[in-house]
């Protein structure tokens, strides 16, 4: 018996970062060891918000596939391709669109939500609508039996299960029904307190280098309360704490016990954030140092791995088109 199918992807629309690493990327490396695992570059999703100007997205689909090859995704043991290269991903689209009540993408969450606070893009586009009919194509035509998904993403994949079992009630079983792989993601905060994002301008990216990595942390807030050195502190409301707790486990109970006494101050406990992130980007600077010295080696990776997936893609295709009766040379 071969590995179960896992499918889960990224949007090409900047360089990743802490939080895409601890929420996701970490999470990647293990699963590739435990299931077939197919990696999409979602350059047809990063359309939906940057179809006014595209001429970024072949860059940074380059930019993410150094990233994950940095980090650890291995070729020979996972599938990484670029969404727009395998076009059964727009026919499934369509076909499934035809499944999808309107009123079930109106009501999806992350529609309501990003319409009301993306005030610097018109989303006012039918493919945004349509976002979750594509991504449940791009789920379903690899067969995957799981995605690794945070709770927010739910209810996502629960349209997409929707989707499949309309389908497959009525023609029956055509497509496979995936379930999540919850992966509680911690969550991080940027150096300013807010959300980490890129448009924020406050993230610590993963190919800073060790000083920007330094500058950026000293700039991270912690615990408002903690005005002078002498004040006791509170970890639990500190970002600088969160961090730690991912990076600095040996070390939590000389940092707690220590901010709460007083003991150590914050920029003891920064100078410690920073020793240890940059251990840990140390490998992932140099592996992308090679890999941006040998850009042939990312567009080969690429090329290969949207050759598997046309062709697991095709498969699923074919079941598809014979189970509804459509036309196949």
């Amino acid at each position: 018996m071969g590995k179960k199918r896992i499918l889960s992807g990224m949007r090409p629309t900047g360089r990743l970062h802490l939080g895409h690493y601890f929420g996701a990327l970490q999470n990647y490396v293990r699963l590739q060891d435990e299931y077939d695992c197919f990696f999409m570059i979602a350059d047809w999703h990063a359309l939906t918000s940057e179809w006014q100007d595209t001429s970024q997205i072949p860059e940074n689909t380059r930019e993410l596939g150094i990233d994950w090859l940095s980090v650890g995704l291995d070729p020979q043991r996972c599938t990484m391709f670029v969404q727009s290269a395998v076009k059964q991903h727009a026919e499934l689209s369509l076909i499934l669109g035809m499944f999808t009540p309107v009123p079930w993408l109106e009501r999806c969450p992350t529609y309501k939500e990003q319409i009301e606070q993306i005030q610097n893009r018109d989303l006012s586009n039918i493919g945004f609508l349509n976002y979750p009919v594509l991504q449940a194509a791009d789920i379903t035509i690899y067969d995957a039996v799981a995605v690794p998904i945070g709770e927010d993403q739910v209810p996502h994949l629960e349209m997409c299960r929707e989707m499949v079992r309309r389908v497959n009630f009525i023609y029956g079983q055509v497509l496979v029904e995936p379930q999540p792989i919850l992966s509680p993601a911690p969550r991080l905060l940027g150096i300013d307190g807010r959300k980490m994002s890129k448009s924020y301008g406050n993230a610590i990216y993963l190919s800073d280098p060790p000083d920007e990595v330094s500058r950026k942390a000293k700039l991270m807030v912690t615990d408002p309360a903690r005005v002078r050195r002498q004040d006791p502190g509170n970890p639990d409301v500190c970002s600088v704490y969160a961090y730690q707790k991912l990076v600095s486990t040996d070390k939590l109970d000389w940092i707690e016990t220590g901010c709460r006494t007083a003991s150590i101050g914050c920029m003891d406990c920064k100078g410690l954030l920073i020793e240890r992130l940059n251990a840990l980007l140390d490998p992932i600077r140099g592996r992308r140092r090679e890999l941006e010295a040998n850009p042939r080696i990312v567009d080969r990776v690429l090329a290969e791995g949207n050759h598997r997936a046309r062709e697991a893609a095709e498969a699923t295709m074919k079941r598809v088109r014979k189970a509804l009766h459509l036309f196949e040379e």
